[in-house]
């Protein structure tokens, strides 16, 4: 078994011209960058945190834009040693002070050595640390330059072992900075082996992505597999492809790209966003998988991205899916490769009622589920209850899973990591079914509300809104709101109106039919009684930093505006 730094090492030594990745920036021309360069802009980084007297074995924070300086940090701290963990960056998109207490929670939980960011954001960083942890060094990126020639013989990254932790990912939601993802060499690398082999990944690959570095699909899928297997990488700034989702299109046909990960909100964002006039002379006829993964996926998002960019050639049997989870590296299942997706048409009464995925009988309400393909060979998944018994395909209930490529454990906090396992099994924390050896994905067991002891799954909620013609697919948040008067939970939902030109006289009379139609479709398909629905404009919903509809903060901001 080999680590990062022997696989660098061997890249730079064997095919130091050979171009890694190709560097998308909206203020520059497009950069090819070789392994040599790559190499000499990491062993800068090294050289540095050596100086800092950053041990190896210790961990190093990158708060850093999405970046050329991100990508040479991030294998520089390898090279070393130490071990990065990539935050991200304060934005306009992020609460300033929730991102504040992220980030004193990180540094007292993780102990970094060393944090590497900007001068711009030093205060930031030296207020965390005063309350927060015990940072010895703050590294500035632009004091960092490439070294001439790397000398590997004097890196300390040589005395690291294959089952030593090589990398930390942290989860992006509101309280997830505080559960450090620790994960070896040998898991990654089992991993990257697995992954390689189930999505058919070959030297005619070139991978497409925007994903951000510091969730685990920008990562693993997007960054490390195409860089430690010698696959070209074309990668642009997840910033820059919000503005301009449209030049994702335009590098995958310069390029040839044949493998792009996307989370299932930017198919809706791509479909509705990107005008006629962006798409003249983009062919997609090169992508081989479109992967739909990090989130709940949805059959109408396939739908209506197949829909609009065939007339770009994008081919049907390119729509693919994955589950994956940073605590198995990346992926868990993989669909769509060797065969078309299966769409599993289920009683929508059966699997929000009775929770039973029947297939739909004649004229019964369906629901259309996207199935998430099987597992990886080296991955075992099964279905329980809440008492953790094995459940008959089917059934609803926990996802669990054992891999040769888990976590090493959450780093620093053993008591979460005696917990996330029973008898070598991973308890996910998702909800989901087993049918025909494939594997469904219905949401997050955490978001249950219970309702007078009845179990209700939000996410079962928001899919039967989100049908609501009017109602934008996939903005939409139920959640519980305890009522002392009734002694158990009401169900609320907030749902984002579908953008268009509705004159303001008429707008009152919209949201009042898009809440009645909600509660009617809500009513019949769950027999629960939604408490309160309020409609929304567009841009109302608050994401977490990867894109995900963050339930906890929208129902808060729901409360403080009921309140205030």
């Amino acid at each position: 078994m080999t680590t990062f730094f022997q696989r660098l090492r061997e890249l730079y030594e064997n095919s130091p011209d050979q171009t890694v990745l190709h560097w998308m920036d909206a203020r520059q021309p497009e950069h090819p960058i070789s392994y040599r360069e790559l190499i000499h802009g990491a062993a800068g980084y090294a050289s540095a945190l050596q100086d800092a007297g950053v041990q190896p074995g210790e961990v190093v924070v990158l708060i850093l834009q999405h970046s050329e300086a991100l990508v040479y940090s991030f294998f520089g701290a390898i090279l070393h040693g130490a071990i990065p963990a990539i935050m991200p960056f304060l934005t306009e998109k992020l609460a300033p002070e929730a991102y504040r207490r992220s980030l004193k929670s990180l540094f007292a939980v993780t102990a970094p050595a060393a944090v590497v960011t900007y001068p711009e954001f030093l205060s930031e960083v030296q207020a965390a640390i005063s309350s927060g942890g015990p940072v010895r060094k703050v590294l500035l990126s632009t004091e960092i330059g490439p070294r001439a020639e790397p000398d590997f013989s004097a890196m300390r990254g040589r005395e690291r072992a294959p089952e030593d932790v090589v990398l930390l990912q942290h989860s992006s939601g509101t309280t997830g900075l505080q559960k450090g993802v620790a994960l070896s060499h040998a898991a990654v690398f089992r991993q990257l082996d697995t992954y390689a082999e189930a999505i058919r990944l070959g030297s005619g690959d070139t991978i497409v992505s925007w994903l951000p570095l510091y969730h685990d699909m920008g990562l693993i899928a997007g960054f490390i597999l195409p860089v430690l297997r010698g696959i070209p990488l074309v990668l642009m700034s997840p910033f820059d492809w919000v503005r301009a989702p449209y030049k994702l299109f335009q590098a995958v046909s310069r390029h040839r790209g044949t493998l792009t990960w996307l989370p299932n909100f930017a198919f809706n964002f791509c479909a509705q966003k990107i005008r006629n006039r962006d798409l003249e002379g983009v062919d997609l006829s090169s992508w081989r998988a479109v992967i739909n993964c990090s989130e709940p996926m949805h059959y109408k998002s396939h739908v209506m991205f197949l829909e609009r960019f065939r007339a770009q050639s994008l081919k049907p049997e390119a729509m693919a899916t994955c589950y994956a989870m940073a605590e198995n590296v990346f992926a868990v299942t993989q669909g769509g490769i060797d065969a078309p997706l299966t769409v599993d048409a289920v009683s929508q009464r059966g699997l929000l009622v009775d929770r039973i995925a029947r297939p739909a009988a004649d004229r019964e309400a369906a629901m259309n589920m996207l199935s998430c393909g099987r597992p990886l060979a080296n991955v075992e998944v099964k279905i329980v209850d809440d008492s953790r018994r094995e459940l008959p395909a089917r059934h609803l209930g926990e996802v669990m899973l054992r891999s040769d490529c888990m976590l090493t454990g959450y780093y620093r906090r053993p008591d979460l990591t005696e917990k996330a396992f029973l008898d070598g099994w991973f308890l996910t924390g998702d909800l989901g079914y087993l049918a025909e050896g494939e594997v469904y994905i219905t949401g997050r067991k955490k978001d249950l509300i219970i309702v007078g002891g009845k179990n209700v799954y939000p996410q079962d909620l928001e899919s039967l809104a989100s049908d609501v013609p009017g109602v934008h697919p996939g903005r939409v948040v139920a959640f519980g709101v305890f009522s002392e008067e009734l002694g158990t939970e009401e169900v609320m939902m907030v749902a984002e109106m579908e953008a268009g030109e509705i004159p303001q006289i008429e707008m009152e009379e919209t949201a009042q039919r898009l809440s009645e139609e909600i509660r009617r479709r809500v009513t019949q398909g769950s027999d629960i009684a939604l408490r309160q629905v309020r409609i929304v404009p567009q841009g109302w919903l608050l994401k977490t930093s990867s894109g995900k509809i963050a339930r906890g903060a929208n129902r808060e901001k729901f409360l403080s505006e009921e309140n205030g």
